[in-house]
């Protein structure tokens, strides 16, 4: 779980120059209005700018913005001191043109000190007649130092903007979100497969049995049969009947399925959509390569300059410091993937997410129905693609070699130890490409779990790319045993909860679970007594690894557990292990069978967890693994229907995955994949996974739409809300990990 703040204006010469010195005129203004003199009438007081000229014109004040600019507060006017109430909703509102049009202002309300917490946040887009813009928050904080802010820098060519009407009242009634979840029949908006399980819900306040209709593309009536009426299903708080046309193995496109009066989004039945989504969920991660230029005849539309190389404006990734005070050398470790929406590359979440993909990949060739070529040579297209090497270990390879740069080298002290991130010094705004981030990078400091997370993914990298490349397999096994030596020397050296500007803290007080997996991946590696003695010790080896919210970066005992049921070895007691591994499937399979919405997950409490979206799909690799572990068709099909929860059979009708499904995921919190905030950028590429519901709703915009929210309803699809809509590379590769199988099934 990571908590990220957007930037608001980080420029101290942002918040003291006033336009003008003339007096305040309203002083004795109507208390709930917490803006001065938003009207512009004979004078611009208390109002500041930075980097426009500005001017009263008709009433209104406009801005000569000039162009060349990066950051959206790099051009900026705004009005400080203002006061706000913990739990008052206010509305934020205004009137604002720009010429020529086509421009976007971001509008804010937030601190105006730091760390420049944002509380509403709106971009717009003007035209040159201009519009009212009106939005409703609730402030979470007391504070007497907000700031109203436009921010209109970024732009090339200069424009000018013009505003009036300037308002933030409080005491207003909360707006009340009511999200459009469409048709009250919830289906797999993508696929079901032929000879797979086949089930949707049914939103209904009826109490008997409801009859229902698939229907073809033509609407002819191909299966029918009666609903199940289920009572209220306590992840959404809504009356549900369940409907399964599992009987139906015809494949084709374009069928609904009709209930009480609602026709369901339309899907299809057939697998060539999971072998699209396997390869998309593993493209994804070239447009999150730093250090690179991302190849637009590659990924078209999503052509950009290299991020993090030392080009001016960055200060780059080849010679970074340590935080002051922390250390005296600096590492080249540029590479890596951007771990989500923001600049940052962590080993915590790097290791988990790697060793995913990695598994992927060994699955395919371990598996009865695994296909390794399925992400060979050429599938991905990719810059390395036609180098005979797995397309899906290319990819890989690019993070791995920046974990291993991450290292401390010998000479230092804590050598052989792993930094645990590396980010920018204070957290930037959105939308920022890059190649336009001008923050100091800084390396943090080693910690036992990151060290923990390069050993085990080193290890296995060793064993997967020997065939291919011998040089590389020996490198990442020498650092592997080198981080579990000094992990071994140094095992409780914890991440600070509070290092957590700039980036997320990852922090993580308790390594039984890495330490069981590192050793886990070097025992399966190379098969010696010293890694098998300390995986058999290990307190996680006989402990229930597989628990209600499932595996993941801070989670990782089940990672080695997986690994030591599928990868053939040695281990004394091998069978027990798979066996455990059956036991925990056995409680997603119950959980799935509770869910009138047929997902693995049953969180306690009903209390969705951040990034819940990617729980629900590794709770479901644990299905899988049971199912290549015993050939069971029950964990196969309740590891397939798993999915169904991810593409829109779920309390909002969305499916999860962008560019998967009539209404999906478009908005992710990402500061380049960034279209609802700059029509210049793109959105999301295809197969993108978002976070997904998560009830501590953490972002001041999810807060000001979600309060109360009931399980499923935790989740809004904008890029303001980094709690619930964030992209991350650990989400991603449970998603390829699932897509894969899934294909494979087909």
């Amino acid at each position: 779980m990571k908590r990220r703040r957007t930037a608001l204006l980080s420029l101290a010469t942002l918040l003291g120059a006033a336009l003008t010195a003339l007096p305040v005129q309203n002083a004795g203004a109507d208390e709930v209005e917490q803006v001065r003199n938003g009207g512009f009438d004979t004078t611009a007081d208390p109002w500041w700018t930075s980097n426009v000229t500005a001017s009263l014109t008709a009433g209104q004040l406009c801005a000569d913005v000039p162009g060349g600019t990066v950051n959206r507060w790099d051009s900026a006017i705004g009005q400080n001191d203002i006061t706000l109430v913990k739990g008052t909703t206010y509305r934020f509102s205004f009137r604002a043109s720009g010429v020529p049009e086509g421009h976007a202002v971001r509008a804010i309300v937030g601190l105006a000190v730091s760390p420049y917490d944002t509380w509403q946040e709106a971009t717009p887009v003007l035209d040159a007649a201009g519009d009212t813009y009106s939005y409703t928050f609730t402030s979470p904080i007391d504070s007497a130092q907000g700031q109203v802010a436009f921010q209109v820098g970024g732009s090339a060519d200069p424009w000018r903007f013009c505003v009036d009407d300037v308002s933030l009242l409080g005491g207003v009634p909360p707006q009340v979100y009511e999200p459009d979840t469409g048709p009250r029949v919830r289906v797999n908006q993508v696929a079901y497969l032929p000879a797979g399980p086949k089930n949707a819900t049914l939103v209904t306040d009826a109490v008997a049995k409801l009859p229902w209709q698939l229907k073809n593309s033509a609407g002819a009536t191909v299966a029918h049969g009666w609903s199940v009426p289920r009572g209220v299903d306590a992840s959404s708080g809504q009356n549900v009947h369940t409907i399964d046309f599992g009987a139906y193995r015809k494949p084709g496109a374009g069928f609904t399925l009709v209930a009480d009066g609602e026709a369901s989004r339309p899907f299809d039945i057939g697998a060539a959509a999971y072998r699209q989504l396997r390869l998309d969920a593993v493209k994804y991660y070239y447009t999150q390569r730093s250090g690179i230029a991302i190849r637009d005849d590659l990924r078209p539309g999503y052509g950009r300059a290299a991020g993090h190389v030392g080009v001016a404006p960055n200060q780059g990734d080849t010679s970074v410091p340590c935080r002051p005070g922390e250390c005296d050398y600096r590492l080249d470790v540029t590479g890596g993937w951007y771990d989500a929406g923001d600049h940052g590359k962590y080993v915590v979440n790097g290791g988990i997410a790697a060793w995913e993909l990695l598994s992927t990949y060994e699955r395919s060739l371990l598996a009865r129905t695994g296909h390794p070529a399925s992400l060979g040579d050429g599938t991905l297209a990719l810059p390395e693609s036609g180098n005979r090497v797995p397309d899906v270990l290319d990819e890989a390879r690019w993070e791995l070699d920046f974990l291993l740069k991450m290292q401390v080298p010998d000479g230092q002290p804590l050598a052989g130890m792993a930094h645990h991130k590396i980010h920018d010094a204070q957290w930037t705004g959105l939308p920022l490409l890059p190649a336009d981030d001008p923050q100091q990078r800084e390396l943090h400091p080693p910690t036992t779990a990151a060290t923990l997370n390069l050993a085990a993914t080193a290890a296995q990298a060793a064993r997967l790319y020997r065939p291919y490349d011998k040089a590389f397999a020996a490198k990442a096994l020498s650092a592997a045993r080198k981080a579990w030596t000094a992990a071994l020397a140094h095992p409780a050296v914890y991440a600070d909860p509070a290092d957590g500007t700039g980036g997320g803290a990852y922090n993580d007080n308790d390594v039984t679970d890495e330490f069981y997996w590192a050793a886990a991946e070097l025992y399966l590696t190379t098969g010696e007594k010293r890694y098998a003695d300390h995986v058999l010790n290990s307190p996680q080896h006989t402990a229930d690894v597989f628990g209600p919210y499932g595996f993941d970066w801070s989670r990782t005992a089940a990672a080695g557990r997986l690994d030591l049921a599928l990868v053939p070895s040695k281990l004394p007691g091998r069978d027990q292990v798979r066996r455990s591994v059956v036991r925990g499937a056995d409680r997603y399979l119950a959980a799935l069978a509770s869910q009138p919405y047929g997902m693995p997950y049953a969180p306690d409490g009903n209390r969705y967890d951040w990034g819940s979206s990617h729980q629900v799909l590794n709770n479901a690799v644990v299905l899988a693994t049971a199912y290549d572990v015993t050939g069971a068709s029950k964990y196969r099909d309740a590891a397939v229907q798993s999915m169904d929860y991810i593409l829109g059979r779920n309390a909002l009708n969305i499916s999860y995955v962008t560019g998967y499904g009539e209404v999906n995921a478009q908005h992710e919190h990402s500061r380049w994949y960034a279209h609802q905030l700059d029509p210049k950028l793109p959105s999301p590429p295809a197969g993108t996974l978002a976070g997904g519901a998560n009830s501590s709703i953490q972002d001041p915009y999810a807060q000001s739409k979600l309060q109360g929210c009931v399980g499923q309803f935790c989740y809004i699809d904008d890029i303001q809300s980094w709690s619930t809509n964030e992209t991350a590379i650990n989400w991603n590769a449970a998603l390829a990990r699932m897509a894969s199988f899934v294909a494979d099934q087909g």
